[in-house]
């Protein structure tokens, strides 16, 4: 799954993928060109199941991230700027909270929610310009052809188009089966989960929460399909360079009990609609990502397609039973250890055996 992290000029959006990624501004080439670099997705849970099994090898989750030139009226015109933002899987705004004296902003003040505003409604035009091209097409083929599905994109398009015209991202409009996956298959940028990464300075470090919360409280009960996370690119960027009990006495002393960029992973996660299950093993242990409310067939079928065919049964433990009472013959004893079928829902943190043919 890819995640597009876009911003205005000197937000902190390239220290921030650096951070995410390790991948530096000299690999770009190409002012309209995404960069692209994949980053671990921190779980404790590995750590702990891996004290347990002490297998050779732990395998962690992972996400891709897209850093794209700063957004603008301009940028959103050229081609190949929006070709590769449109097969994004999600959003990550990051937006400007901190304030600097040596670095100006572009628009004269720091005002996050003016900010928020302006990148939405230049998605949401760059949407607009696309169903409106559409529909012109659409009504000449339907004077030409009598077809029912250019009939139904018409009027789906067309509650599109009312959508955008009041200034609402795609992400509003409530659609279900086949009109959902017919606009889907656009690539519409409003249509896309957003999370809105607000870029902190260390004065206010020790206020992230409570500003993570507060743009929380203002921001997501208009805006579905939206999340927040608060970071300070700052203090990430220190933590890099630091081992772990330094990065923790570091955090302290900021009042901090973790990393922003760890929330802001688990937030990418929420946006996308992502999990984590995890196996266990003597020669492995390894999260698997797969989509919110998976059958356990599903699951199976992220570690192998075969064992998505041939699926019988998955024994499943939460990863903490298995921890506590050190691996699967405590769990089997206590009776913790269930046989499930194919219509399970698979949960976070479930630890899957999957039997197959």
């Amino acid at each position: 799954m890819k995640t597009a992290i876009v911003g205005l000029p000197m937000v902190g959006k390239t220290s921030l993928f650096t951070i995410l990624t390790g991948v530096h501004e000299s690999t770009r080439m190409g002012t309209m060109e995404a960069r692209a670099g994949v980053t671990k997705v921190p779980d404790p849970r590995l750590e702990a199941l891996a004290r347990i099994f002490d297998p050779p090898k732990v395998t962690h989750a992972s996400l891709e991230y897209f850093d794209f030139p700063s957004i603008s009226k301009e940028t959103l015109r050229e081609p190949s700027y929006l070709a590769s933002l449109r097969v994004a899987d999600a959003i990550a705004h990051v937006v400007r909270v901190f304030d600097s004296d040596s670095i100006p902003h572009e628009k004269g003040d720091v005002n996050p929610e003016r900010d928020i505003d302006d990148v939405d409604t230049e998605l949401i035009l760059s949407d607009l310009v696309v169903v409106e091209k559409r529909l012109e097409r659409l009504e000449k083929d339907r004077k030409k052809i009598k077809d029912p599905g250019l009939d139904r994109e018409y009027e789906l398009l067309q509650q599109a188009h009312a959508c955008l015209e009041e200034n609402r991202p795609l992400r509003t409009l409530t659609l279900e089966g086949e009109d959902e996956k017919r606009l889907r298959g656009f690539q519409f940028l409003s249509l896309k989960p957003i999370l809105y990464v607000l870029n902190l300075g260390e004065e206010d470090a020790s206020r992230l929460s409570a500003v993570e919360q507060e743009y929380r409280d203002k921001l997501l009960p208009t805006r579905p399909g939206a999340d927040v996370a608060a970071i300070c690119g700052n203090i990430e960027a220190e933590l890099v360079e630091l081992s772990a009990a330094e990065a923790a006495e570091y955090l302290a002393s900021y009042g901090l009990p973790d990393s922003g960029l760890h929330r802001l992973i688990n937030a990418t996660y929420r946006v996308l609609g992502l999990m984590s299950f995890l196996t266990a093993g003597e020669t492995e242990v390894r999260a698997w990502t797969v989509p919110i409310n998976s059958t356990a067939p599903k699951a199976a079928g992220a570690i192998h397609s075969d064992f998505e065919k041939k699926f019988i049964r998955a024994e499943v433990v939460n990863w903490q039973a298995l921890v506590e009472h050190n691996g699967y013959p405590g769990v089997r004893e206590k009776g913790l250890l269930r046989l499930e079928g194919k219509e399970y829902i698979v949960k976070d943190g479930d630890v899957l055996v999957i039997r197959h043919g």
